[in-house]
Protein backbone atom coordinates (compact mmCIF):
# COMPACT_ATOMS: atom_id res chain seq x y z
CA UNK A 1 0.00 0.00 0.00
CA UNK A 2 0.94 3.67 -0.99
CA UNK A 3 1.32 6.07 1.72
CA UNK A 4 2.28 10.03 1.59
CA UNK A 5 5.41 11.21 3.20
CA UNK A 6 5.32 14.66 4.95
CA UNK A 7 8.11 17.01 6.99
CA UNK A 8 7.32 18.45 10.06
CA UNK A 9 6.48 21.85 7.89
CA UNK A 10 3.59 19.65 6.72
CA UNK A 11 4.83 19.68 3.21
CA UNK A 12 4.49 16.71 0.80
CA UNK A 13 8.00 14.82 0.43
CA UNK A 14 6.77 12.01 -1.78
CA UNK A 15 5.26 8.89 -0.77
CA UNK A 16 6.23 5.22 0.39
CA UNK A 17 5.33 1.75 -0.52
CA UNK A 18 4.11 0.00 2.95
CA UNK A 19 4.18 -4.09 3.14
CA UNK A 20 0.96 -5.29 3.19
CA UNK A 21 1.90 -8.41 5.37
CA UNK A 22 2.44 -5.37 8.36
CA UNK A 23 0.40 -2.23 7.52
CA UNK A 24 -2.70 -4.00 5.73
CA UNK A 25 -3.83 -6.83 7.94
CA UNK A 26 -7.13 -6.96 9.17
CA UNK A 27 -6.57 -6.56 12.64
CA UNK A 28 -7.10 -9.52 15.83
CA UNK A 29 -8.94 -7.71 19.02
CA UNK A 30 -7.74 -11.71 20.69
CA UNK A 31 -4.28 -11.04 19.42
CA UNK A 32 -3.91 -7.25 20.49
CA UNK A 33 -5.18 -8.54 24.09
CA UNK A 34 -2.70 -11.18 24.26
CA UNK A 35 0.09 -9.17 23.78
CA UNK A 36 -0.93 -6.49 26.03
CA UNK A 37 -2.01 -8.35 28.48
CA UNK A 38 1.98 -9.73 28.32
CA UNK A 39 3.31 -6.61 28.26
CA UNK A 40 1.82 -5.38 31.74
CA UNK A 41 1.97 -8.50 33.46
CA UNK A 42 5.59 -8.34 32.74
CA UNK A 43 5.95 -4.41 33.86
CA UNK A 44 4.51 -5.90 37.42
CA UNK A 45 6.85 -5.29 40.10
CA UNK A 46 5.82 -8.45 42.22
CA UNK A 47 7.31 -6.66 45.16
CA UNK A 48 4.39 -7.15 47.39
CA UNK A 49 5.25 -8.68 50.67
CA UNK A 50 3.34 -9.52 54.10
CA UNK A 51 4.52 -10.66 57.43
CA UNK A 52 3.89 -14.08 57.89
CA UNK A 53 3.46 -15.96 61.90
CA UNK A 54 7.28 -17.09 61.67
CA UNK A 55 8.12 -13.29 60.73
CA UNK A 56 5.94 -10.97 63.36
CA UNK A 57 8.36 -9.89 65.88
CA UNK A 58 6.47 -10.74 69.33
CA UNK A 59 6.71 -12.57 72.29
CA UNK A 60 6.86 -16.07 72.67
CA UNK A 61 5.48 -16.13 75.79
CA UNK A 62 1.83 -18.46 76.34
CA UNK A 63 -0.50 -15.53 76.89
CA UNK A 64 -2.24 -17.17 79.45
CA UNK A 65 -3.08 -20.80 81.15
CA UNK A 66 -4.38 -23.16 78.99
CA UNK A 67 -7.72 -23.92 81.07
CA UNK A 68 -9.84 -21.69 83.42
CA UNK A 69 -9.54 -18.66 81.90
CA UNK A 70 -13.50 -19.30 80.41
CA UNK A 71 -11.71 -17.96 76.51
CA UNK A 72 -10.78 -20.04 74.13
CA UNK A 73 -7.28 -21.58 74.28
CA UNK A 74 -4.16 -19.63 72.51
CA UNK A 75 -0.58 -20.49 72.22
CA UNK A 76 0.63 -17.42 70.66
CA UNK A 77 0.32 -13.18 70.10
CA UNK A 78 1.22 -13.96 66.81
CA UNK A 79 -1.64 -15.95 65.60
CA UNK A 80 -3.76 -14.00 62.62
CA UNK A 81 -6.96 -13.86 64.83
CA UNK A 82 -4.63 -11.13 67.25
CA UNK A 83 -4.04 -7.51 65.96
CA UNK A 84 -0.39 -7.16 65.15
CA UNK A 85 -0.56 -10.53 64.39
CA UNK A 86 0.44 -12.77 61.64
CA UNK A 87 -0.90 -12.57 57.76
CA UNK A 88 -2.18 -16.09 56.86
CA UNK A 89 -1.49 -16.68 53.02
CA UNK A 90 -0.83 -13.46 52.68
CA UNK A 91 0.87 -11.94 49.14
CA UNK A 92 4.80 -12.90 48.64
CA UNK A 93 7.49 -11.31 45.71
CA UNK A 94 6.90 -13.28 42.80
CA UNK A 95 7.25 -12.79 38.87
CA UNK A 96 3.72 -11.78 37.45
CA UNK A 97 5.36 -12.46 34.09
CA UNK A 98 3.63 -14.57 31.44
CA UNK A 99 4.96 -16.70 28.83
CA UNK A 100 3.70 -16.15 24.95
CA UNK A 101 5.34 -17.37 21.75
CA UNK A 102 7.64 -14.62 19.73
CA UNK A 103 5.82 -15.24 16.90
CA UNK A 104 2.57 -14.00 18.84
CA UNK A 105 4.45 -10.93 20.33
CA UNK A 106 5.40 -9.81 16.61
CA UNK A 107 2.19 -11.10 14.88
CA UNK A 108 0.69 -8.50 17.95
CA UNK A 109 3.01 -5.73 17.01
CA UNK A 110 1.79 -6.14 12.88
CA UNK A 111 -2.05 -5.92 14.29
CA UNK A 112 -1.31 -2.97 15.75
CA UNK A 113 0.54 -1.38 13.21
CA UNK A 114 -2.65 -2.34 10.86
CA UNK A 115 -5.06 -1.32 13.05
CA UNK A 116 -3.45 2.28 13.08
CA UNK A 117 -3.59 2.05 9.46
CA UNK A 118 -6.34 1.04 8.84
CA UNK A 119 -8.14 4.01 11.23
CA UNK A 120 -6.09 6.83 9.09
CA UNK A 121 -4.16 7.36 12.82
CA UNK A 122 -0.59 6.47 10.95
CA UNK A 123 1.30 9.39 9.39
CA UNK A 124 4.84 8.76 7.81
CA UNK A 125 6.96 11.90 8.41
CA UNK A 126 10.32 12.11 6.10
CA UNK A 127 12.71 12.71 9.15
CA UNK A 128 11.71 13.32 13.06
CA UNK A 129 14.76 15.95 13.69
CA UNK A 130 14.95 19.59 15.07
CA UNK A 131 17.76 21.87 15.05
CA UNK A 132 16.52 24.05 17.61
CA UNK A 133 15.96 21.10 20.31
CA UNK A 134 13.51 23.57 21.62
CA UNK A 135 10.25 22.51 23.63
CA UNK A 136 8.09 25.59 22.35
CA UNK A 137 9.16 25.10 18.67
CA UNK A 138 8.00 21.37 18.24
CA UNK A 139 5.11 21.68 21.00
CA UNK A 140 3.87 24.40 18.20
CA UNK A 141 4.62 22.13 15.50
CA UNK A 142 2.54 19.18 17.00
CA UNK A 143 -0.73 22.20 17.22
CA UNK A 144 -0.66 23.14 13.94
CA UNK A 145 -0.87 19.72 12.92
CA UNK A 146 -3.85 18.89 15.14
CA UNK A 147 -2.20 15.77 16.94
CA UNK A 148 -2.62 14.96 20.32
CA UNK A 149 -0.92 11.70 22.21
CA UNK A 150 1.34 10.69 19.39
CA UNK A 151 3.96 8.30 19.71
CA UNK A 152 7.32 8.96 17.03
CA UNK A 153 8.59 5.63 16.41
CA UNK A 154 12.44 6.45 14.49
CA UNK A 155 14.90 4.18 13.02
CA UNK A 156 17.86 2.62 15.53
CA UNK A 157 19.27 6.25 16.02
CA UNK A 158 17.38 8.82 17.26
CA UNK A 159 17.74 12.70 16.71
CA UNK A 160 18.78 14.17 20.29
CA UNK A 161 17.26 17.75 19.41
CA UNK A 162 14.33 15.54 18.90
CA UNK A 163 13.78 13.87 21.91
CA UNK A 164 14.99 17.08 24.30
CA UNK A 165 12.68 18.96 22.65
CA UNK A 166 9.50 16.08 23.18
CA UNK A 167 10.13 15.02 26.51
CA UNK A 168 8.65 18.02 28.54
CA UNK A 169 5.64 17.67 26.27
CA UNK A 170 2.89 16.22 27.60
CA UNK A 171 1.49 12.85 25.74
CA UNK A 172 4.50 12.90 23.77
CA UNK A 173 6.26 9.92 23.44
CA UNK A 174 9.64 9.09 21.03
CA UNK A 175 11.01 5.59 20.43
CA UNK A 176 13.76 3.72 18.59
CA UNK A 177 12.18 1.09 15.98
CA UNK A 178 13.12 -1.72 18.67
CA UNK A 179 11.58 0.04 21.26
CA UNK A 180 8.41 -0.72 19.38
CA UNK A 181 5.78 -1.98 21.22
CA UNK A 182 1.95 -2.88 21.02
CA UNK A 183 0.76 -1.26 23.97
CA UNK A 184 2.18 2.40 23.45
CA UNK A 185 1.06 2.02 19.63
CA UNK A 186 -2.81 1.53 20.78
CA UNK A 187 -2.53 3.88 23.38
CA UNK A 188 -1.70 6.88 21.25
CA UNK A 189 -3.83 8.83 19.18
CA UNK A 190 -1.56 9.24 16.45
CA UNK A 191 0.94 7.12 15.32
CA UNK A 192 4.02 8.96 13.39
CA UNK A 193 6.51 6.60 11.81
CA UNK A 194 9.60 8.37 10.17
CA UNK A 195 11.07 6.77 7.00
CA UNK A 196 13.90 5.00 8.50
CA UNK A 197 10.89 3.32 11.19
CA UNK A 198 9.45 2.01 8.37
CA UNK A 199 12.06 0.90 6.96
CA UNK A 200 13.36 -0.74 10.56
CA UNK A 201 10.17 -2.40 11.48
CA UNK A 202 9.36 -3.93 7.98
CA UNK A 203 13.67 -5.67 8.68
CA UNK A 204 12.84 -6.51 12.22
CA UNK A 205 8.84 -8.04 11.49
CA UNK A 206 9.29 -9.60 7.82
Amino acid sequence: MKADVIKLDAKKAGSIDLSDDIFALEPRADILHRVVRYQLAKRQAGTHSVLGRSEVSYSTKKIYRQKGTGGARHGSRKAPIFRKGGVYKGPTPRSHAIDLPKKIRAMGLKHALSAKAGAGELVVLDAATLASGKTKDLATIIKSMGWSKVLFIDGADLDQGFVQAARNIDGVNVLPSMGANVYDILKSNTLVLTKAGVEALEARLK
